[in-house]
């Protein structure tokens, strides 16, 4: 008998681990996918009710059907149990209507806008979602995450240097207050509180499942020295290529020998060994822009931009990738740098939209897993970085998990 309840809970559990919804990188020809809310891209956490979109390219530019879908999930991502006419009004597994095709580019390709509320669908319930986008065969082609809160408690945040010695140089500690109103009476906090950190939106390097340190009152306090503390990374790096077909302080020289245009910018060095160096950027986001343009969207090209980092002292058995909100921080083979014997140098050609565009080099091991302790560019803890903490809560009666309040802060104003 406790061998079958041995492999029943393994089961279980395997069961559990199987229903985690992860996002999916697209193929390769959905380019340029992003929420955006009033024209601008920005990180998928939204406040409930708001207006918002989800916007992609189809390079094949056949003005193929595309539908979606849009699942809640629990804190972990697992899909909550409750019937889709709870947190949805109308129906999602429709076709995105929005289309219009491309204007004067050499790459011809089909623009998608997904608007959400739309006439079909309406979401009711905070919480994280899942956006799911299909074919015409109901095949999924990619899946990204979004959060939608609401504004129940307040979140005061203050980003610190690190509390450890060996640390204060290299990363940004986050302290934080949760503070509730008396009325609300919560049930079993240091259980059902939940709070995820972000360091400039990525979900890939979130902090989570940190209870709170101690009470006040209907206050909840975390000042850990090393639980919510991030690897606080380096600037972004940048380039502009709003005017494709020309060089600039980045772009070393443009060229369209394959019939679209080649972007080449200069080499960059890493930065690990270098003092930091202060410049702005704009945390990883990107702008889609075309000198003279009307409209941006349908009127900006795509060009083959030739990256190429000199590491000298990366890890061989380490893999570099090229990321940054303009491909959701993704570190699948279409991004991943290749390793010119001949130059020494790492190299990678990646097909972008013209813009303004923020880029890292991101580090992953040989487990696959992201190496932020050897960034090829660093950890300075004077590094501008926009930190986010979204708090959750589950009543012993609830059904779901709302998201019931979200701070942030910039480490510009860095403190000790």
């Amino acid at each position: 008998m406790k061998t079958i309840a041995v492999l029943l809970l393994s089961f279980f559990c395997l069961s559990l681990t199987a229903q985690v919804q992860t996002e999916i990188a697209p193929p390769y020809n959905i380019k340029t996918a992003s929420f955006v809310q009033n024209n601008l891209n920005v990180v998928p956490i939204f406040k409930l009710g708001d207006e918002f979109s989800f916007e992609f390219d189809d390079l094949f530019g056949n003005e193929a059907d595309y539908y979606y879908e849009i699942t809640h999930c629990d804190y972990n991502w697992i899909p909550t149990d409750i019937p889709k006419s709870e947190y949805l009004s109308g129906f999602d597994n429709q076709k995105i209507q929005e289309t219009v095709n491309s204007f004067n580019t050499l790459q011809i390709f089909t623009h998608y806008k997904l608007s959400l509320p739309n006439n079909y669908s309406r979401i009711l319930l905070s919480g994280n979602y899942v956006l799911t986008i299909l074919n015409s065969d109901k095949e999924v082609v990619m899946k990204r995450y979004f959060v939608l809160y609401e504004e129940i408690v307040s979140v005061s945040l203050k980003i610190k240097r690190a509390r450890t010695v060996k640390d204060i140089y290299t990363k940004h500690d986050l302290e934080f207050e949760v503070k509730a109103d008396d009325q609300i009476l919560f049930q079993n906090p240091m259980q059902n509180l939940k709070v995820l950190l972000l360091q400039n939106g990525k979900f890939c390097t979130a902090i989570k499942n940190v209870p709170p340190q101690y009470t006040v009152a209907n206050s909840f306090v975390y000042k850990y020295d090393q639980e919510t503390q991030f690897w606080a990374g380096n600037e972004f790096l940048n380039f502009d290529s709003k005017d494709i077909k020309n060089a600039n302080n980045y772009i070393s020289f443009v060229n369209s020998d394959n019939g679209i245009y080649n972007t080449h910018l200069y080499t960059n060095d890493d930065k690990a060994n270098f003092p930091y160096t202060n410049y702005s950027d704009v945390n990883g986001n990107f702008t889609i822009r075309k000198f003279d343009a009307e409209n941006n969207t349908i009127e900006s090209d795509y060009s083959w931009v030739y990256f190429t980092l000199s590491s000298p002292l990366a890890n061989p058995s380490s893999s570099i990738y090229v990321v940054g909100m303009f491909n959701n921080y993704s570190n699948t083979p279409e991004f991943k740098m290749d390793f010119n014997t001949k130059t020494g140098y790492y190299e990678k050609a990646i097909l972008i939209k013209q813009g303004f565009t923020n880029y890292q080099y991101l580090t992953v091991n040989a487990k696959g897993i992201i190496d932020q302790e050897h960034a090829v560019n660093g950890n300075f803890y004077q590094t501008e970085n926009e930190y986010t903490v979204l708090v959750y809560y589950k009543g012993s009666a609830d059904r779901y998990q709302k998201v019931i309040g979200r701070g942030t802060a910039n480490s510009l104003n860095v403190t000790n």
